[in-house]
């Protein structure tokens, strides 16, 4: 008998840590960027600091901002039909690129098969605890990044690598050709509905490749 209260109250308290996650499907987060590259890339240290991310969620559609000082850049991402668009834009010119759900999985193909390593180190972000885990590649790189264990975004292959995290990532690496390594960094959290306008894709004005 007193196996048996021992089960129900493990099987309780297990069904109350899943509850407690909560799953954001309308939000719009902010990143900071840097690098900890040395003087030699004092311009490009210089360039990131001056850009940032946003990310937009609602429901099973993401919008993804990369605002830079030379040229702004915006995924549209639908779970539903699994489409994507990319929005591009250097100087007055700008470009549409589309891919189906085809596309977009061999688009992030390179993320197939990678490993995640959960950790015990905790950190703090934007009030939420964040726990650590690193990312293994298939090509033997790594990079780390900390998600917030108190919540999930309703969709997750819009940051395709991070699909299997267990929790919403709000600082992470990423790995630029050259091998550089640029941290995005989560300055603001918005939990407040998106406009759906936020995920039109334009008819006009852009230069399909």
């Amino acid at each position: 008998m007193k196996h048996f209260f021992s089960t129900i109250a493990f099987v309780f308290l297990l069904g109350w840590q899943v509850n407690a996650q909560r799953v954001v499907a309308d939000c719009t987060i902010t990143y900071s960027i840097s690098t900890d590259e040395g003087d030699a890339d004092k311009d490009i240290s210089e360039s990131l600091k001056a850009s940032t991310k946003t990310v937009y969620l609602k429901g099973n559609d993401s919008r993804t901002d990369l605002v830079s000082p030379s040229f702004t850049q915006s995924l549209l991402y639908n779970k539903t039909t699994g489409n994507a668009v990319i929005l591009r834009e250097i100087g007055n010119n700008k470009f549409m690129t589309k891919l189906d759900n085809a596309k977009w999985v061999a688009e992030n193909k390179k993320y197939e098969g990678v490993t995640v390593a959960l950790g015990k180190e905790t950190k703090t972000i934007l009030g939420y605890e964040c726990r650590r885990a690193t990312l293994q590649m298939k090509d033997g790189s790594s990079f780390t990044l900390y998600y917030a264990t108190a919540i999930v975004p309703s969709l997750k292959e819009f940051e395709y690598q991070f699909k299997d995290i267990p929790g919403f990532v709000l600082e992470f690496e990423s790995q630029e050709t050259g091998g550089r390594k640029i941290k995005y960094t989560a300055t603001k959290i918005n939990l407040s509905p998106v406009q759906a306008s936020r995920f039109d894709v334009p008819t006009s004005g852009y230069r399909l490749l």
